[in-house]
């Protein structure tokens, strides 16, 4: 790009008012995208697509947690320097020009709350002019819609003539992006532009447009791949459906089966797994039959290991298997691998995806899921729904094994999971929400068992047992007894 940009930018000041109550507790871009902050995301393309490795980061909304997660950026191969926006309120274009005394060279800005996906930011190494004021990114689009919450452009041969904020007359199908190359010469622009009538402070991409209109070069570079602007959580849920889905065939799956005494049914469940998944773990806690023996001959993964109980099976298997996604289910062949896929769909659009036995049409007879344990399980889940209300979950089942989990999701809650026996699957539903993390339930199938009796609920005595169990861990969660 003539000259090399060594110099990157990144605006990252803002509260983020529309994306809450996500941003109650962090600022916008320290949302994850697939297990990533978003600032993290573009300060990667910085460093690996656009080779410019010192950054300076415009804090101010809780920039505190975001100092914390970056420090000095030496963990991640950048050097990384901060910009304290006092009045994070006053707007993008008067946090940049807080960048004025320190940036005296061509630099590059990519905005913090922007996720590019497959991008050829790449590219802009290559940019062969060098007579420039401003190089925006900007993407060809068919959903106009898009344009209207950022900002149009027009051209003129190879330049940009004119720039809009959030234009209700569109011309083209020419989205402008967050991601440019300034010249100095910005800074003056911010100066000068008046203040917006829409919004009553100096809008970015009006500065840029001063620029324009006062015959400084601006050149458009044309981004590829997939663009998303964070604005709300659904946004934010996008953006984290549009990465996984992309990549979704390269991400590794496990299956994890906590076993103690299964030898009779436990080939059945691997045989049924072992084609659809990349591993079928078994945890073998310390059986006194052929639970292992078998298991290996039908094809898993064997561990035996000597525990205290079912939660801690299960939180073996989830720290020691190999997947991207972690899933869950039983021995006894009460779960089949033709739900499987359902799991996994939904996977692309949620952090954990639990599956839920008290759909009555899914119930096979015989299963051991009798009225009153059906609607047990429901009142409690419910329970959950009420005392973690502003996390907007939906739950009818507390006590299912068969749940899939992001393996980054699951790091950023084990050190908090406790429960040793089926407290530990409401267990997980509750760290997921702590964690505001997006949980999606689906119903499954629910078979009756192959052989033997479950172990938590064979009886009303068991039942009320694993139920005070489950109860006592939930209210000691929620109100940190």
């Amino acid at each position: 790009m003539g000259k090399v940009v060594k110099i990157g930018l990144i605006p990252a000041a803002g509260a983020g008012v529309r994306a809450y109550p996500a941003t109650n507790y962090v600022p916008k871009v320290m949302l994850e995208i697939a297990g990533k902050p978003i600032i993290l995301r573009n300060i990667e393309i910085l460093r690996d697509d656009v080779g410019v490795t010192d950054i300076y980061v415009i804090v101010g909304y809780k920039g505190d947690a975001i100092r914390t997660f970056l420090g000095d950026g030496s963990r991640f191969g950048v050097r990384l320097s901060y910009i304290d926006c006092p009045d994070y309120r006053t707007g993008l274009a008067c946090g940049v020009l807080l960048a004025r005394e320190k940036i005296k060279e061509k630099f590059i800005t990519i905005l913090g709350d922007e996720i590019y996906i497959n991008s050829n930011h790449g590219m802009m190494r290559d940019f062969g002019k060098d007579d420039f004021a401003a190089v925006c990114g900007v993407m060809r689009t068919d959903d106009l819609s898009l344009i209207a919450k950022n900002y149009s452009v027009r051209l003129s041969e190879d330049r940009i003539t004119e720039l809009e904020e959030k234009p209700t007359h569109i011309e083209n199908n020419i989205l402008g992006c967050g991601t440019y190359i300034f010249t100095p010469e910005i800074f003056g622009a911010i100066e000068r532009t008046k203040p917006s009538k829409r919004t009553g402070r100096v809008e970015f991409t009006d500065a840029i447009n001063t620029l324009a209109k006062e015959g400084g070069v601006v050149y458009p570079f044309f981004l590829e791949g997939i663009y998303q602007n964070i604005n709300s959580v659904e946004d934010c849920n996008y953006a984290n459906y549009l990465y996984r889905s992309t990549f979704f065939d390269t991400f590794k799956t496990s299956v994890v089966i906590p076993a103690y005494n299964e030898e009779e049914s436990i080939a059945y469940v691997i045989r049924d797994f072992v084609d659809h998944v990349d591993e079928v773990f078994v945890v073998d806690n310390s059986s006194k039959d052929n639970t292992r023996q078998v298991a290996l001959k039908a094809g898993a993964r064997v561990e035996t290991v000597k525990l205290k109980g079912y939660g801690d099976t299960i939180r073996y298997g989830l720290d020691n298997a190999k997947g991207d996604i972690l899933i869950v289910t039983e021995a006894d062949n009460s779960f089949k691998a033709k739900d499987l896929g359902k799991l996994l769909e939904y996977m692309k659009d949620s952090d954990m995806v639990m599956g839920t036995r008290t759909t009555r049409q899914m119930i096979e007879q015989g299963a051991n899921m009798r009225g009153l344990l059906r609607l047990g399980n429901l009142f409690v889940a419910k329970l959950v729904e009420v005392l973690w209300w502003a996390q907007e979950p939906r739950f009818t089942d507390v006590g299912c094994t068969y749940r899939a989990i992001w393996r980054d999701a699951y790091l950023k809650i084990k050190d908090n999971l406790r429960g040793i026996g089926p407290e530990f699957s409401p267990e997980m539903m509750i760290e997921i929400l702590r964690a505001r993390k997006r949980v999606i339930e689906v119903p499954i199938s629910y078979y009756k068992r192959l052989t033997g009796v479950s172990k938590h609920s064979e009886s009303y005595l068991k039942i009320s047992k694993t139920a005070l169990r489950m109860l006592r861990m939930i209210f000691e969660k929620r109100f940190n007894l």
